[in-house]
């Protein structure tokens, strides 16, 4: 059963908080295109993707003005606005700062997916702020709305990405292997997000989905 409920409202137009709740930015990194669709880089696409489907949003419009494909859904009280840039990853924080001065949020109401290649395949790590760690999107994310915002930070390390140059890495395909445990690590990392619409915290923890 999905945890959002449908609600009628128009995407073009900002978001408030009413009855008490608040308006929460969820946001996935990836690469737009089917040629990015199954990379590295796109894990937090799939992961975004994935909450969507599963809690039944509303199919994703894309906003031009936004540089985002933008979908909304309620949770309980709360307003969730997910977005996936469409700038490309290095360029994400033109599309987000857009999209957060539209809706009217701040960096306590955003949380931000995106795979890290410091943390090894099939580990998850949560945090408030921090360094972009080398990742060029968070690095763009920083450069526009500071480091202030929620991380969900998905593992995509391996053996392989020691042997391999980085950004070729990162814009390549899963292995095999890898695509078979992608359903258990998506699952895991979705149900973390209603933890953060909820708490509005996120701990400093990391958890290892594999064994």
């Amino acid at each position: 059963m999905a945890l959002f409920h449908k609600q009628s409202f128009t995407q073009n137009q900002p978001l408030y908080t009413i009855s008490g709740g608040k308006s929460v930015l969820i946001v996935g990194l990836g690469n737009p295109g089917k040629k990015h669709a199954k990379t590295r880089h796109n894990i937090g696409f799939m992961v975004i993707d994935e909450f969507a489907k599963s809690n039944d949003f509303p199919i994703w419009k894309e906003d031009k003005k936004l540089k985002s494909e933008i979908s909304m859904a309620n949770l309980g009280q709360n307003r969730i606005i997910l977005c996936k840039p469409q700038t490309f990853v290095n360029q994400s924080g033109e599309a987000v700062q857009a999209v957060q001065h539209f809706y009217k949020i701040g960096n306590s109401e955003m949380l931000v997916i995106h795979d890290e290649l410091a943390l090894g395949f099939g580990q998850l790590r949560t945090r408030l702020g921090g360094s972009d760690a080398g990742h060029n999107g968070i690095k763009s994310l920083i450069s526009y709305v500071d480091e202030n915002f929620g991380r969900l930070r998905i593992g995509i390390g391996s053996d392989l990405a020691s042997k391999t140059n980085a950004e070729k890495f990162v814009l390549s395909n899963f292995s095999k292997k890898e695509q078979a445990n992608l359903p258990s690590i998506i699952r895991e990392a979705i149900v973390l997000i209603p933890e953060f619409v909820y708490s509005g915290n996120l701990p400093h923890d990391t958890r290892s989905i594999l064994t």
